[in-house]
C-alpha cells in the first residue's frame, strides 16, 4: 500500500492523540468535572494564543445537551479593533465533512439514499480509472476515504483553477496507490464526490441540501456551504498565515470546488447546535432531526487509519467524516480538524459516553492551536488535570505536515543555481499535455519564459535553475515554495516532455510534448 507523507504524518498524530493508557475515573457524575473546569478554559485558550500568536479563536462547550460555554477571544483581523465573538464566522476547512456527512445522514433516514449505493447510480458519468472500481465505489468507501485514490487526490486541480466538476470527471485518470476497501487515504474530492451523489438522488445542488437538511432545521443562520456567503458576512473572520514572524491576511482560501469536504463555514454558536445534534443522536430541542439510525452509523469505524503499535498508542479508525479512537473502558472519542495553510484552523471533539463536546475555531494557518485547546479541555472534563504537553504535540505534526513535498530529491539539491547554462529558450517553447493535469504552454517574451496551465490559462513565469531546470511558483493551498521543471530529452538531444515536480508525488507529473 503506498501511503504519502501527508498521510503519514497525520495518521502517526492522530494515534499518539488517540486516548490510551491508564486513566483515572472521572471523580462524582460525569457533568461535575465540566463545571468545575469550564473556568479554566479561558485561561488556556489566553495562553495557546499567546504561544502561537493565533489571531482570533471562538470555542463552544456543550455538555448533558446543554451549552455550557461559548466565547470568543482576539480580533477577526490583526491590525484591527474588531472582535471575536460567539457569532463571529469562521472557514471551518474539513470540519466541514462531519457536517457533511450529517447531512447525508438526513436523507439516508429520509429514505431517499443508502450508505451503500453506488455513486454511478446518480452520477452516471463518475469514473475511476478501474472500470470494476467505477460500478463498485459506494457513498460509505468515498466517506471513509477508501477508494483507493492516493492521499489528497484532485487537490492540486482545484489549485491550479479546475471547478468541482471538472476535477471529479478527472479522477478517472487518477492512479490508485492504495488497494480498494483495504487502505485509508484522505481525499477531498473522493468524499466530495459522494457527497454531490447523495445530493443528486435528493435532487438538490449540495449547497441548498445543506440548508435544507441541516442548517435550517437547526436554526444555524450563519452557517453556509459557500464562499460568497463568508465573504459577504459583517462579523466574519480573516484567514490569516504567518510571515516573518507576523500573522497577516493573505490570500483567502475559496474553497467551494470541495464544499462538500472543505467549505462550510459558522460561528461558534451555530456549531454548539449541531453538537446538541450529535449528541442527542439526531435530536435537537425535542424534535428529530436525522434518524437516529443513520446518524450512527457515521460514528462507527469503517477503516483503521494506521497501525499504532509502533507508538504503544491506542489505534484509530475513520468512521463516516470522523476520525474515531477509543481507550480501554471503552470510551469512544469522536473528533476531526480542518486545516487551510492560507489561513483557518478548527477542531471537533466529542465524547458520547460523557454526553461532552467542544468546537475550536480559530482564523490562523494550522499550528495545533484548536486541537490543543480542546485535548487540554478534555483532560480537565475527564481526569481532571493536563496529562501532557497538547500544543507541542500536534504543533509538531503541523509543522512537519507544512515542509515542502517537493524539490526534495537529491539531484536537484546537489545542482547549485547557475551551474549549467540553459538551452537556447526557443527549445523550451512549445505546448506539452498530461491526462490528469491537462495541456499546458510554455511561451517565450524576450528573455523571460512562462508556463501556462489550468483552465484559464493562468500564466507563471519561469525562472531558470541549472541546465535544463527551471522553477516557477505554483499556486494554491499546495504551494510550499519554487516547484522545479525538469525538461526531459531523447538520445537525439531532442526535448520530448517536461516533469513538474510538485504533481509528481504519485508519479503522474510527466507532461509529454505535443509541439
Amino acid at each position: 500500500m503506498a501511503i504519502t507523507r501527508r498521510s503519514t504524518i497525520l495518521s502517526a498524530t492522530l494515534a499518539l492523540a488517540a486516548p490510551g493508557g491508564v486513566r483515572a475515573r472521572p471523580r462524582g457524575p460525569a457533568g461535575d468535572l465540566v463545571e468545575k473546569h469550564l473556568p479554566h478554559l479561558d485561561r488556556i485558550v489566553v495562553e495557546i494564543m499567546k504561544k502561537t500568536g493565533a489571531p482570533g479563536m471562538a470555542i463552544a462547550v456543550v455538555s448533558q445537551d446543554r451549552v455550557v460555554y461559548l466565547k470568543g477571544f482576539g480580533v477577526r483581523r490583526a491590525g484591527r479593533p474588531e472582535p471575536v465573538d460567539a457569532d463571529t464566522v469562521f472557514a471551518l476547512a474539513s470540519l466541514s465533512k462531519p457536517l457533511a456527512t450529517t447531512v447525508v445522514a438526513g436523507v439516508v433516514g429520509d429514505g431517499v439514499v443508502s450508505w451503500d449505493d453506488k455513486i454511478v447510480r446518480y452520477l452516471p458519468d463518475f469514473a475511476m480509472s478501474d472500470p470494476w472500481i467505477t460500478q463498485e465505489t459506494t457513498l460509505r468507501d468515498m466517506f471513509c476515504h477508501r477508494s483507493g485514490l492516493p492521499d489528497h487526490a484532485g487537490d492540486l486541480l482545484e489549485d491550479i483553477g479546475y471547478g468541482r466538476d471538472e476535477v471529479l470527471r478527472r479522477l478517472r485518470y487518477v492512479k490508485p496507490t492504495g488497494a480498494f476497501r483495504a487502505s485509508y487515504a484522505y481525499t477531498n474530492f473522493g468524499f466530495a464526490a459522494a457527497a454531490v451523489a447523495a445530493a443528486k438522488a435528493a435532487g438538490k445542488s449540495w449547497e441548498d441540501l445543506a440548508v435544507e437538511r441541516l442548517y435550517r432545521p437547526l436554526g444555524m443562520t450563519s452557517a453556509s456551504s459557500r464562499y460568497v456567503d463568508l465573504a459577504a458576512r459583517q462579523n466574519r473572520a480573516f484567514g490569516h498565515v504567518r510571515r516573518n514572524g507576523a500573522w497577516v491576511v493573505g490570500e483567502q482560501r475559496q474553497p467551494d470546488a470541495q464544499s462538500p469536504a472543505g467549505g462550510a463555514s459558522s460561528s461558534a454558536r451555530d456549531m454548539a447546535a449541531w453538537l446538541r445534534l450529535q449528541l442527542a443522536r439526531g435530536r435537537f430541542g425535542g424534535r428529530e432531526v436525522v434518524k437516529n439510525f443513520a446518524l450512527d452509523e457515521t460514528h462507527r469505524p469503517q477503516i483503521a487509519t494506521g497501525p499504532a503499535i509502533s507508538t504503544g498508542a491506542a489505534p484509530t479508525f475513520y468512521g463516516l467524516g470522523w476520525n474515531i479512537s477509543y481507550n480501554e473502558h471503552p470510551l469512544a472519542h469522536w473528533s476531526h480538524s480542518g486545516a487551510f495553510a492560507l489561513g483557518a484552523a478548527t477542531c471537533v471533539n466529542i465524547l458520547p459516553a460523557r454526553q461532552l463536546g467542544v468546537v475550536a475555531l480559530s482564523n490562523a494557518s494550522p499550528v495545533g492551536a484548536p486541537e490543543a485547546v480542546c485535548r487540554s479541555f478534555l483532560d480537565l472534563a475527564t481526569v481532571g488535570k493536563i496529562e501532557r504537553d497538547w500544543l507541542a504535540l500536534f504543533g509538531a505534526g503541523f509543522a512537519k505536515m507544512g515542509e515542502p513535498t517537493y524539490g526534495r530529491d537529491a539531484d536537484y539539491a546537489r545542482s547549485p543555481p547557475g551551474a549549467a547554462p540553459p538551452a537556447a529558450f526557443p527549445e523550451y517553447v512549445g505546448s506539452y499535455a498530461d491526462d490528469l493535469y491537462g495541456p499546458i504552454s510554455i511561451t517565450q517574451d524576450v528573455n523571460r519564459l512562462t508556463v501556462l496551465m489550468g483552465p484559464k490559462n493562468a500564466p507563471y513565469e519561469m525562472h531558470h535553475y541549472a541546465g535544463d531546470v527551471f522553477t516557477f511558483q505554483p499556486p494554491g493551498e499546495n504551494a510550499f515554495g519554487p516547484c522545479p521543471m525538469r525538461f526531459m530529452r531523447d538520445g537525439s538531444h531532442k526535448i520530448t516532455g517536461l516533469r513538474i515536480d510538485c504533481f509528481d508525488e504519485t508519479g503522474q507529473g510527466v507532461f509529454r510534448r505535443e509541439r
